[in-house]
């Protein structure tokens, strides 16, 4: 593996509702459900953000409420539904896929560990920046992909990872952590889903200007969690607000 001083993927785990209370609230009571539901001890809930250095030049990675107009001055990527895609049809109800040069990531500071540098590796690098024009869209909370669990951030950032070659069998959230919808963006992408065209999705800004990329497999147990809607929803009323 060739490695640069320019080039890099480091992988963030930022506890939710990290700067804000309703929606670290509604994580709690959504992870209480789930854990009683599966007779094991509560867990922390974390979501997963990328920032991977090309060439020396930064990017921010991550999903986040797609409320404000200007896209491309966030860089974003690619949008598609909240909840339901009839909901989809408003704005209030669409998350937007950010792939932002020099961009910055809401509540970095709270990301436990600091960057957890994956690949130093600058062809790495390049195919998982050029796979972002190419990630799913199902609906954001939902199931829609029948991959086992719900579709969101973490089913992003794995997704990336699986398909850019990086290996995701020793990635884990903090001690005690769970990533919700994790496992099916690596289930998603074991599939060759890059190869699929998922309705209700729209690709704003077009194909990257990196090099294409290969997806790699990769193996994915996880459950099926309910109740996300309100998190979503709860999420982008927090963030907007910033």
């Amino acid at each position: 593996m060739q490695t640069t001083p320019g080039s890099s993927v480091d992988l963030y785990w930022i506890p939710l509702g990290a700067g804000g209370h309703s929606v670290r609230f509604n994580g709690l009571v959504f992870e209480a459900i789930n854990a009683a539901r599966a007779h094991r001890p509560r867990c922390d809930l974390y979501h997963a953000a990328l920032i991977v250095t090309l060439d020396g030049d930064r990017h921010t990675v991550e999903l986040a409420p797609a409320w404000a107009a200007d896209g491309a001055s966030r860089g974003v990527v690619r949008t598609g539904p909240v909840g339901s895609r009839h909901l989809g049809r408003w704005r209030l109800f669409r998350y937007e896929l950010r792939c932002w040069p020099g961009g910055s990531i809401p509540d970095l500071d709270y990301a436990v560990g600091g960057a957890h540098r994956l690949s130093g590796d600058p062809a790495v690098a390049r195919r998982l920046l050029d796979n972002v024009a190419r990630v799913p869209t199902p609906v954001w909370g939902r199931d829609e992909l029948r991959a086992g669990e719900m579709w969101n951030s973490n089913s992003v950032v794995a997704w990336l990872l699986a398909t850019a070659g990086i290996s995701t069998q020793t990635v884990r959230p903090p001690e005690r952590g769970r990533a919700p919808g994790w496992g099916s963006g690596l289930v998603v992408a074991d599939r060759g889903a890059a190869r699929t065209t998922t309705d209700g999705g729209r690709l704003v800004h077009g194909a990257s200007p990196y090099s294409s990329a290969t997806p790699s497999s990769s193996i994915s147990t996880s459950s099926n969690p309910s109740g996300a809607r309100a998190i979503a929803l709860a999420s982008a009323s927090s963030r907007s607000s910033r």
